[in-house]
């Protein structure tokens, strides 16, 4: 899929190939200028990924060849255990979990995973969690803690499910749940925006000791298109939207909001993504060295305190 912004980059990469071939059938010596425009295509490259706007950040961050939760879990593991059902009402194909090991170190994963195709992505809801999704994340964090294994939840949603079904058997309530019992987990919590990060279905998986963010993503309390729908009444006004929302990694590292922002290959982590979930799985395991040191009450209280001087005002 080719976004917008980057069509001009595509365009010179046809022009090379074109002058490569030209060259292979005429015989010609075009090395130089081969090497020019591969030079120019580079440069182009990085002056675009390096200035884009928040709203191109968000298409980024939903590329559809942009790797998921499972993809980051079975290239960071060999041995992953996917675990489900809530043991109240069913298994939620939106929100996955299970243990894997990270380096030497037992993890239970957490996260919302979407589809590749049509059938996927209804089967998977978009990504969009159930309250019986949010009730087996917390089974599988209670577990973890029974077990004393780290947690890492991979948060990648556009929001929990909004539908009439998923209010009636609790939504509201199964968050709330989630994030009050996340401050008293006694095992370490990293939680990483790999995605979208969306209002409370992000916050249902997203109360940790560290929360991270990687380069092209966001984190808001509402959409740029809905955001645009309620103060515009359209939805025209996305960008614009995403420019008010300040949602993007920098921002939200600029806020204090999270703790700090993974970088991803030139042009997204879909480009690359061996060395993404490499350089995640590195990331976590620095992380999480410190926090494993520290007692379960040190963790708990830094965790509250963190998390409470939100939005804070000192005058």
């Amino acid at each position: 899929m080719l976004l917008e912004f980057e069509q001009p980059i595509v365009d010179l990469e046809d022009k090379l190939a074109e002058m490569k071939r030209l060259a292979e059938n005429s015989k010609v010596d075009v090395s130089d200028d081969v090497k020019s425009l591969e030079t120019k295509i580079q440069k182009l490259k990085e002056e675009t990924y390096k200035n884009l706007t928040r709203w191109q950040k968000v298409q980024l961050s939903r590329h559809p060849e942009r790797p998921y939760t499972l993809d980051y879990i079975y290239n960071m593991t060999d041995d992953f255990i996917e675990l489900h059902g809530d043991r109240t009402v069913k298994d939620d194909k939106a929100m996955v979990g299970g243990f894997g090991t990270l380096g030497d170190q037992t993890v239970m994963f957490v996260g919302q995973q979407k589809g590749r195709n049509t059938k996927q992505r209804q089967m998977r809801n978009f990504g969009m969690a159930n309250p019986e999704g949010y009730r087996k994340a917390l089974r599988l964090f209670k577990m973890a803690e029974k077990f004393n294994k780290p947690i890492v939840t991979l948060i990648d949603t556009p929001g929990a499910y909004p539908g009439f079904e998923a209010e009636e058997r609790g939504q509201g309530e199964a968050i709330a749940r989630n994030i009050r019992d996340m401050f008293m987990l006694k095992v370490p919590v990293i939680c990483v925006i790999i995605g979208e990060g969306a209002s409370g279905g992000a916050i249902g998986i997203g109360v940790g000791d560290k929360v991270l963010m990687l380069e092209n993503t966001w984190y808001s309390v509402i959409s740029p298109e809905s955001c645009s729908s309620i103060l515009w009444r359209s939805w025209d006004y996305k960008e614009q939207a995403a420019e008010a929302l300040k949602l993007t990694a920098e921002d939200m590292t600029g806020f204090g909001l999270v703790d700090g922002i993974i970088e991803e290959p030139l042009g997204g982590a879909h480009r690359n993504i061996k060395w993404m979930s490499n350089t995640l799985k590195a990331r976590i395991l620095e992380e999480l060295k410190p926090l494993l040191a520290q007692s379960a009450e040190e963790r708990i209280n830094t965790r509250i305190e963190k998390f409470s001087d939100m939005g804070e005002v000192i005058e």
